[in-house]
């Protein structure tokens, strides 16, 4: 068995994906996912120039040998782009293995350790009364667990405060669009939000937070302090990650639970954070992290640890990576909760998939591979658009993390 060809199709029903698919010479193909938010065409010129050429003639069942011939082939390695490629790569194959097989995936993977997949929701507003209002919907909807942002006082175009409520897509603009931020106006606000959700709806959901980068370690442990009478299921990307021993500080300070990783590429990325037990919740993703055959490797090293596996899961993820991650959800061990921003009704229609939502989870579903699949002609009606993220600066003008 052979790999015959392989192709890019990039398309944006809402908002930009990237799909590798991969065709063998036994008429058995796969896909994977390489979106990149806002660096799609980066993605693609990888994909195009550097890995496809070497792909023709593989042997598609040769997994792990694959992987390593392009993560350790590529004197340049680890980086957003190289592992993007490289998961794209992952998924298709394992897609194609599974098909193979005649099985789902997480069979390939070990089989079942769970049932059903809990996941958690986005609820926003634009002050605390929108917000509240917001998660009782989710509630309503069945969500077990729910994410709560709300507008900041003074802050322009808070993070998190999206124009839809059950998706939205922040990389709005063909240049990044300019927000603000004020971590004293952010302090003071967070808790007001979290002290009324649990007014209003007690303790029996879960409620996370994104802190989206914008805390200093201290500040962070502040806000994290702060926040322990609420009983947050975690406060996710608290501080930059960048220097792993900023979240040292922030451990000794706080006993809420901490989780970062979704911008993570490899273990190397979170492996004195898990090591030390700085955190709760490994974020890597499919997609970010070079696929299933790595994203097992981090959490085989995080279950050592008893860190938890909680995935990044917004709309910058096609439905292949949710497809994916969701065997992945189901085979480990170490499982925690999977992040779910549905996706818009368009971008259902161009990827069919057969995982469903109930009861506040996700199920994924038996066909053989991964479950999704790209429908080409309704995806080239979709051409590309050029789409930036944001950018965050403060009051004074000062560039800050986004």
């Amino acid at each position: 068995m052979k790999i015959q060809d392989a192709k890019v199709i990039v398309t944006s029903p809402g908002r930009n994906f990237v799909t590798l698919k991969i065709l063998t010479d036994q008429g058995v193909y796969g896909i994977g996912d390489a979106t990149m938010n806002g660096r799609e065409l980066a993605v693609v010129t990888y994909l195009q120039d550097h890995v496809i050429p070497c792909l023709i003639g593989m042997d598609p069942r040769r997994i792990e040998d694959i992987w390593q011939y392009l993560y350790r082939g590529a004197y340049w390695r680890r980086g957003p782009v190289t592992m993007r490629a490289i998961a794209a790569v992952d998924m298709a194959l394992w897609d194609i293995k599974a098909k193979m097989a005649g099985m789902p995936l997480y069979q390939l993977l070990g089989g079942r350790s769970r049932d059903r997949v809990m996941v958690y929701g986005h609820a926003n507003g634009a002050d605390i009364g929108e917000t509240v209002e917001a998660v009782g919907q989710y509630i309503d909807m069945g969500y077990k667990a729910i994410r709560a942002q709300s507008g900041v006082p003074g802050v322009k175009d808070a993070y998190g405060v999206g124009r839809g409520k059950l998706h939205y897509e922040p990389a709005d603009a063909a240049l990044p669009s300019v927000t603000g931020w004020d971590t004293r106006q952010a302090l003071n606000h967070v808790p007001k939000l979290f002290e009324k959700l649990r007014d209003t709806y007690g303790f029996d959901h879960h409620l996370l937070h994104d802190g989206h980068h914008r805390y200093t370690p201290q500040e962070a442990a502040n806000l994290g302090k702060i926040l322990e009478p609420y009983q947050l299921f975690w406060l996710e990307d608290c501080t930059p990650a960048e220097n792993q021993e900023a979240f040292r500080i922030v451990r000794q300070h706080t006993t809420t639970p901490l989780a970062v990783g979704e911008i993570f590429n490899t273990i190397w990325d979170c492996k004195d954070l898990i090591q030390n037990q700085l955190i709760d919740y490994i974020r890597c993703t499919v997609v970010g992290a070079g696929g299933i055959t790595h994203l097992r490797r981090i959490a085989d090293l995080a279950s050592l640890y008893q860190v938890r596996t909680g995935c990044h899961g917004a709309t910058d993820l096609s439905p292949v990576t949710m497809g994916c991650a969701l065997h992945f959800d189901t085979w480990v061990p170490n499982f925690g909760i999977q992040e779910y921003m549905r996706h818009t009704e368009a971008t259902d229609e161009v990827f069919p998939h057969d995982y469903i939502f109930a009861d506040g989870h996700l199920h994924c579903g038996e066909t053989p591979g991964h479950g999704v699949d790209i429908d080409e002609e309704k995806a080239a009606r979709h051409p590309y658009k050029p789409a930036y993220l944001p950018v965050a600066r403060l009051g004074d003008g000062s560039m800050w993390n986004w």
